[in-house]
């Protein structure tokens, strides 16, 4: 009796073999490859997320507006969406980012402005008989945020040995062309702090308190207050204490009048509260706290403060002697503070820095430099239209394309640069302070905000939840409802590009 190996015969098992190749040949045909469906994951992932955003652009009280977006990753130079990416558009202060980049290319971030103090007399035992000169040159921080206290100044001029002056303090601003409203700039914002004029001098960035009371009895004014050194500010009292309305009083640089008006009405027993003002002229206003200062610091000062163009006959300075020099804080700094805080007057300075050397720097001169910069960088010469540096005027006009394209030249990963670490963080600091808390974009989204009447702007970067970094580009013109409807549909559209991932379904 023959048994049966437990082993195949060689033409069954090539048979087997043959088999199961075929097999896997008909599987690989029908399934789709790995990278295949990676691709279509990651490409539903993106679907899904430009659905996700561009739904947010019609939601109550906005779907009536314009809206420019770009979302482009940096990392894959893709871009993800994009919505009027062409089409101009008021910018409000995202316009910022146009001079803070500008002007770091024309002088370098490590430029300081420079501001000289001349002595018009001899100086003997401590006492100058003659007058001090003050020649600006823009610096718009004295005082400010970014900048030394003017006590630092009283102590450079101390340490020169003066403590007398037998003259008058002068400020001369002809560096820069006489401080006026930028074009188009509202009346309504004139009295107010954000607009606030710029000259070649500056101090606590041109902004004064006033201290508000009810009047004595009902149907009076209300009591206003400043300090000594703020009296020479002409002000215009149109307030009422009444009980019929709630308090509410504004700053109103009326059209042809040189005093600030106060106009509102306050309700009897309400306590004494502040409102933050614009100086008027810059030059007067810095002379003045100047004067004041350097009486307070042990300088006595005989004459009065100036400013140059109303000094007549002008000063004689053939044999003015330079006694002091004030270098501020670099542009790395300045630049930052514009950007965390959107500073009006320092984007008005920053601006006039692309204006090519030599006096004045007039700001038709800053934005001659300035489109020959952009237009040098390759950006199409058709995709703004500034007229100022802060953003103020609703005349700017700029296209998201063209902030995205600055947004991508000024990358860098680390967050390290003058410009990206200067962007306000969403949650931390900054214009973005108090928003999107608690969300996957908070101390994550950096961006320079932009608020106007019917106007809201972001423009910055974000990293999803894979760690790609996004450059995003949000505009709003024209919404319909109110400013925090538009600020919340912003704000989740960065919240979703910050949650965002190719991989799976969030």
């Amino acid at each position: 009796m023959v048994r049966m190996s437990g082993r195949r015969a060689p033409g069954a098992l090539a048979a087997a073999a043959a088999a199961c190749v075929l097999a896997q040949l008909i599987a690989a045909a029908q399934a789709p490859s790995r990278p295949r469906q990676s691709a279509e994951r990651e490409g539903g992932a993106v679907e899904r997320l430009r659905q996700a955003v561009l739904a947010e652009t019609t939601g109550p009280n906005v779907r009536r507006a314009v809206w420019g977006i770009i979302v482009h990753s940096l990392d894959k130079n893709e871009r993800l969406l994009e919505l009027n990416p062409q089409t101009l558009f008021v910018p409000a202060s995202t316009a910022k980012i146009v001079s803070a980049l500008s002007a770091a290319e024309a002088v370098g971030w490590d430029y300081v402005f420079e501001t000289r103090v001349y002595a018009t007399g001899p100086i003997v035992a401590g006492v100058l008989t003659g007058d001090l000169i003050v020649v600006g040159s823009g610096d718009p921080t004295p005082d400010g945020r970014a900048g030394d206290s003017l006590r630092v100044w009283v102590d450079g001029l101390k340490a020169t040995g003066l403590t007398r002056v037998e003259g008058r303090i002068i400020g001369d601003d002809d560096a820069i062309d006489e401080p006026r409203p930028g074009a188009a700039w509202s009346w309504e914002d004139l009295g107010y702090t954000s607009g606030a004029l710029f000259g070649a001098l500056n101090a606590t960035e041109n902004r004064m308190t006033l201290t508000i009371a009810p009047g004595p009895r009902e149907g009076q004014p209300a009591t206003l207050s400043v300090e000594d050194f703020a009296q020479e500010r002409p002000l215009v009292n149109r307030t009422v204490t009444t009980a019929s309305t709630e308090t509410f009083v504004w700053p109103e640089q009326r059209i042809g009048e040189e005093p600030l008006s106060i106009g509102g009405s306050v309700r009897p027993g309400t306590p004494p509260f502040k409102l933050t003002i614009s100086t008027g002229n810059p030059t007067q206003w810095f002379v003045t706290q100047l004067r004041d200062r350097m009486i307070r610091g042990g300088i006595a000062v005989t004459g009065r403060a100036a400013d140059l163009d109303d000094v007549q006959p002008p000063p004689d300075r053939t044999a003015a002697t330079l006694i002091y020099t004030h270098r501020s804080r670099p542009l790395s700094t300045i630049a930052r503070a514009m950007l965390k805080d959107s500073i009006n007057l320092y984007g008005e300075a920053l601006m006039r820095l692309n204006a090519a050397s030599g006096p004045p720097a007039t700001n038709d001169a800053a934005l001659e430099g300035l489109h020959k910069r952009l237009a040098a960088w390759g950006l199409p010469k058709d995709g703004e239209h500034l007229v100022d540096g802060s953003g103020l005027s609703r005349r700017d006009l700029i296209a998201p394309e063209t902030l995205f394209l600055l947004l991508k030249k000024a990358f860098e990963p680390a967050g390290t640069s003058p410009f990206v670490s200067g962007l306000p963080i969403a949650g931390v600091d900054g214009s973005l302070a108090s928003r999107m808390k608690g969300t996957a974009a908070e101390g994550n989204l950096r961006a320079k905000t932009g608020t106007m009447s019917n106007i809201r702007s972001l423009a910055g970067y974000v990293t999803t939840r894979d760690g790609e970094h996004l450059a995003i580009v949000v505009m709003v013109n024209n919404y319909e409802g109110e400013g925090a409807d538009a600020n919340e549909s912003v704000d989740r559209m960065a919240v979703r590009l910050a949650e965002f991932t190719r991989g799976t379904i969030p």
